[in-house]
């Protein structure tokens, strides 16, 4: 970012002498960066107003799923959130996810394509490619479509369309205020918290979620506003319903050694199954594209297999955020167990693969759930003094099967954490979703919320580092050395110079100085090789352009950019304490210098690993030679 003028501040340290003051009005310097400013102060202050939007529209949208609810599995005019599972119309229940799907499928072809699915993997695309922007009327369609799919039986969570109408509701504030792509992408990120927090009351968990799925950085800038929405919007939740965990789990004990062992083992197998449950909703999503019908009839289609399953197994419909609880609490047991997580899963991977519109949280936890409940109780039959909790394993195979299919590793520890306030439960969720997270990493590319842009050719961040220009100093790989110009040479003289083919005539620029190197502009060669200049005219009257300077405590980063965003090669290095007195230059070659012996450390142990390697198949192949010799 360009500065013209110089901070008092600034002006004080590098104590500018009077003869050059004017031309401080056309110097380019690298941005001050204190990490937030005042117009941070009113990203946050927004962000605070997004949160308690964001609260809102989640209680809105979680009664009016109620109210779908009751009036078509029961009849009832009532807000109030239930279940579908204690319907009494037999058959006729089919009938209800069909025609949910149908009024989706005409929501998605005449309202927006972008309703279909879950949100996150259209936001996190909006968000890499369009500039954080998303259409307005996804702010409106997304949560309805959503009420009428879930409220219908859909056995899908409501938080995925929270989450996603509240990064809707950020894009569209950010659009309508003019704000530039970060900070557009800051309002998306904190309405899509905003969402979370409201749902689950798990503030921290929301914001690690947009971390690690939707900001792809970790800066104050974005992180602070993301915070403030996540806690007003938990604001608006206990003013609704309270402080209460949402699953609470009582008299629950400090695990032993041999547990802590049992629930990494566990996290292991549920990174296993978290990968095929990936794989078989893309698998279903595959199948449905080679269909010879429009997609829209998709969701009815899917929705027949959520009506039939259903029927057999009601609990299956719905958001089922009681299965959670009954899991977690040991309330479901043996055949009922398995049944349920898995005819929940066929349910929500056909109904999801259709393209309906709902959420993946909350069947994974009540897959994940069912499963880590069914792992423990085997534990339990074969060693009943393992010390294994079956609360705490059906709360291990939750956070693991969303760390091990989303890769949110710090979100799903936390979530499980702040859902159960049980703190107890830390110890084993850091093994269970640590192994799951690793084991995941090892099987399969893409995750559940990344393969869908994946296939559209989009590169999702996975890895969030510090730029290792930002690492280290200018001071580290300027050249000292410099050519200079005389402000008072003669134009004459200096292309005399240049023709005589002399060390240095084969720069580009040459920085010009005054007494004691003090800099006073920068010209290029081609600048002085032009043929219309007088041979008299001194080399400081053809100075025109800004002066770009850095300072030897500047970033090689902020050297980059400055180099990138004015066009430039090499830059002059000047000092801070003798009055703009050149010291060095640093050109791109440094730049590029430095990120070679970057990449020569990170790959000196990849290259002695693949040496070994070699190695290690030329003995094999010589043995081989040796047996087939003789």
């Amino acid at each position: 970012m360009k500065i013209k003028m110089m901070s008092r501040k600034r002006k004080e340290r590098l104590q500018i002498a009077p003869s050059i003051e004017p031309a401080l009005k056309s110097i380019y310097l690298p941005e001050d960066k204190n990490g937030y400013n005042s117009r941070s102060v009113q990203i946050s202050f927004i962000a605070i107003l997004l949160g308690i939007a964001g609260g809102i529209i989640a209680q809105i949208l979680t009664r009016l799923i109620g109210l779908i609810t009751n009036l078509c599995f029961y009849g009832v005019f009532s807000f109030n959130f239930n279940s579908p599972a204690q319907n009494h119309l037999g058959l006729w229940v089919i009938l209800v996810p069909i025609a949910g799907s149908i009024i989706v499928g005409l929501m998605a072809k005449y309202g927006s394509a972008g309703i279909r699915g879950h949100g996150i993997p259209e936001a996190m695309e909006q968000v890499l490619l369009n500039e954080s922007r998303i259409q307005p009327r996804l702010t409106f369609l997304k949560p309805i479509s959503a009420a009428i799919s879930i409220g219908t039986g859909g056995p899908f969570g409501a938080e995925g369309p929270i989450i996603a109408t509240g990064g809707a509701l950020g894009s569209l504030i950010g659009q309508i205020l003019k704000t530039s792509a970060d900070e557009r992408k800051t309002l998306l990120a904190a309405g899509a918290a905003a969402g979370m927090a409201a749902t689950f009351g798990s503030p921290v968990s929301a914001i690690l979620l947009s971390v690690e799925l939707l900001l792809f950085e970790f800066k104050p800038q974005s992180l602070i506003p993301v915070t403030l929405a996540s806690a007003a919007a938990t604001a608006v939740r206990i003013f609704f319903v309270g402080t209460s965990p949402i699953f609470a789990l009582k008299n629950v004990s400090q695990p032993g050694s041999l547990a802590l062992v049992i629930y990494l083992l566990m996290g292991l197998v549920i990174g296993v199954c978290s990968v095929y449950v990936t794989k078989s909703v893309y698998l279903v999503e595959d199948a449905f594209d080679k269909l010879p019908i429009h997609w829209m009839w998709w969701p009815a289609i899917g929705a027949v297999a959520v009506g039939v399953i259903g029927y057999f197994a009601p609990h299956t419909m719905g958001v089922g955020y009681d299965n959670i609880d009954h899991i977690l609490n040991g309330s479901i047991l043996g055949q009922a167990l398995v049944l349920l997580f898995i005819l929940k899963f066929i349910s929500w991977a056909i109904s999801l693969g259709s393209g309906t519109s709902g959420g993946t949280l909350a069947p994974l936890f009540t897959i994940g759930g069912g499963l880590g409940a069914a792992l423990g109780s085997i534990v339990l039959n074969f060693f009943p003094n393992s010390g294994v909790d079956i609360r705490i394993a059906a709360l291990v195979g939750m956070a693991a099967m969303f760390a091990g299919s989303a890769r949110a590793l710090l979100a799903s520890m936390i979530f499980a954490f702040e859902t159960t306030m049980q703190p107890y439960g830390l110890l084993p969720l850091l093994a269970g979703c640590s192994s799951a997270y690793l084991v995941s990493s090892l099987m399969m590319r893409n995750t559940i919320m990344t393969e869908k842009i994946a296939r559209r050719g989009v590169n999702v961040p996975s890895e969030y580092e510090a730029d290792f220009l930002t690492r280290i100093k200018v001071k580290d790989y300027e050249t000292s050395k410099v050519c200079t110009l005389n402000a008072e040479d003669k134009i004459g003289k200096v292309q005399e110079w240049l023709m005589s083919g002399a060390e240095g005539t084969l720069h580009h620029g040459y920085p010009v100085v005054e007494n004691n190197d003090r800099l006073v502009g920068v010209i290029s060669r081609r600048e002085l090789e032009n043929p219309k200049y007088l041979p008299d005219m001194k080399i400081n009257e053809l100075i025109k352009d800004p002066i770009v300077v850095v300072f030897e405590d500047n970033t090689m980063r902020e050297a980059a950019d400055m180099m990138a965003l004015y066009k430039l090669t090499r830059i002059p290095v000047v000092s801070h304490e003798d009055n703009f007195k050149v010291i060095g230059i640093i050109s791109r070659e440094d730049i590029m210098k430095a990120r070679r012996k970057n990449i020569e450390q990170e790959n000196l142990y990849k290259k002695y690993i693949k040496w070994s390697t070699l190695k290690k198949k030329s003995e094999l192949e010589n043995e081989r030679q040796k047996v087939d010799a003789n």
